[in-house]
């Protein structure tokens, strides 16, 4: 079922984020049709960002072609995405103006690094481009150390597609209600600018330095961080709040060498990190993970996606899915309860719904 159930969805192409937010949709409830290519094989599919999805191949340099997708955009699509540079779908006959002329609902999502406008709007640029734009990538890291890119989680996801689909979903609301489709021009460097809003709070207070690995929750702090143990595995440290604190400082034996009412006191932080990481660096991961699996410290094993997938927690609430090969990919979330999702389906094979592309009537291309 899922609460998008009855939308519909048309995705022009992409790779990153476009498809991650038609994932996220599929994942809903929403029918998802990718537009692919001729000649795109295999290949051209992604196992889990594609999943759920149908699919149909369009020579979009072909006039007729274009004319049949212009037709079945404006007939079937609720929802239109797309991820290419500012003025390609316009060259290509597909921008919103006609769409939007024949089908005055239509919400059209664009999805870019810098935007459709801006000097850089037809710049070239990747997820670490966009979040070194937008002041992101300076703030990660560790002090001394050149920025961290943080995979490309932070701009081509949570950033971009995740903020996309909050967009279309938001100007769908609208055009429900009233009749009127829009264009949502989504960007990453505006969206990983929107996910650093916190630490410019921090910042506009002064409680928050530029100087990268030196704050609070950037491994500044030695009680938010991460510690290699003896099996060269590691645990992840978030005793923020005093009494997870004191319960890190007893459960690691250290009760008369730290002085818990010193947590906040930066000149104390040295000799706090060296005995935690004296004492986690005594035992294996596991050890640790056994001893505090039961404590309120906010200490846990950082566990690669195997191991992710396997753990105790996560197999009791189904956050992994298992592929059709054996794999592991993320559950649909979030999770509701009057309009549950279903297991998403496979990813599909390039051009097995062409049928769909047949000319709409009343459309005159």
């Amino acid at each position: 079922m899922g609460p998008l159930k009855g939308v519909r969805v048309v995705e022009l192409g992409g790779i990153g984020p476009v498809p991650f937010c038609g994932m996220l949709l599929a994942d809903l409830g929403a029918e998802v049709v990718r537009v692919h290519r001729p000649g795109d094989g295999p290949d051209r599919v992604h196992p889990v960002l594609d999943r759920g999805k149908r699919s149909v191949i369009a020579d979009l340099g072909n006039d007729a072609e274009v004319r049949g997708m212009r037709n079945y955009l404006r007939a079937s699509a609720e929802v239109v995405l797309e991820g290419f540079r500012p003025g390609v779908a316009e060259r290509l006959g597909l921008g919103p103006e006609p769409l939007l002329a024949g089908n005055p609902a239509l919400v059209y999502g664009r999805m870019t690094g810098f935007g459709q406008t801006g000097p850089l709007a037809e710049r070239a640029g990747h997820d670490i481009n966009y979040i070194a734009l937008s002041g992101a990538l300076a703030a990660i890291g560790r002090e001394g150390e050149r920025p961290t890119p943080p995979l490309n989680l932070v701009g081509d996801f949570g950033g971009g597609g995740m903020l996309l689909a909050l967009g279309v979903l938001s100007a769908m609301l609208h055009s429900r209600a009233t009749g009127e489709g829009q264009v949502v021009d989504a960007a990453m460097v505006d969206g990983s600018a929107t996910l650093m809003a916190m630490i410019h709070g921090f910042r506009n207070l002064g409680t928050w330095s530029s100087e990268r690995g030196t704050n609070l929750l950037d491994t500044g702090a030695p009680f938010y961080d991460t510690y290699e143990c003896s099996d060269a595995r590691h645990v992840a440290v978030g005793a923020l709040e005093p009494r997870f604190f004191v319960n890190l400082v007893d459960h690691l034996g250290l009760s008369d060498e730290i002085d818990p009412a010193r947590q906040h006191d930066r000149a104390y932080w040295p000799r706090i990190r060296s005995a935690l990481a004296r004492a986690f660096g005594s035992a294996p991961r596991d050890h640790w993970a056994a001893v505090f699996a039961e404590v309120d410290a906010c200490v846990t094993p950082v566990l690669d996606m195997a191991e992710a997938a396997a753990h105790a927690h996560n197999r009791a609430r189904e956050v992994f899915l298992r592929d059709g090969e054996g794999g592991f990919a993320p559950a649909p979330a979030p999770r509701f309860s009057a309009t549950p999702c279903p297991a998403p389906g496979p990813a599909p094979t390039p051009g097995q719904d062409d049928v769909l592309l047949a000319c709409p009537p009343g459309t005159d291309g």
